[in-house]
């Protein structure tokens, strides 16, 4: 069976951190720790709070009736819009065919 570290253990794992991270950012990787471990802890705190909130919320006043919604009415189609106005077709003049030509 695996237990938790007794102190011969902690000293040979703080040994291996200090040469795996290097004495001078220690406190950079415990300062880190640290933040991200009050972030986790305010945000399930926060996570608690809404769900003690919501259950309040449910129990304090129940659902209010809906409303009947009448439909809406029936909007007319919109007459189409030529975007695009109308080109007269380009023939070609003798030179531009002879330089197609050619």
């Amino acid at each position: 069976m695996i237990g938790m570290p007794q102190g011969a253990e902690w000293l040979v794992i703080l040994a291996i951190v200090v040469l795996v991270f290097g004495a001078a950012k220690l406190p950079d990787l415990a300062r880190g720790t640290g933040q991200a471990l009050r972030i986790f802890k305010a945000e399930t705190k926060g996570l608690k709070d809404d769900d003690d909130a919501d259950k309040d919320e449910t129990d304090a006043a129940p659902p209010a009736p809906k409303a009947e919604i009448p439909p809406a009415a029936p909007v007319p189609p919109a007459a189409p819009v030529d975007s695009a106005p109308e080109v007269a077709p380009v023939t070609p003049t003798s030179e531009q065919s002879d330089t197609r030509n050619s």
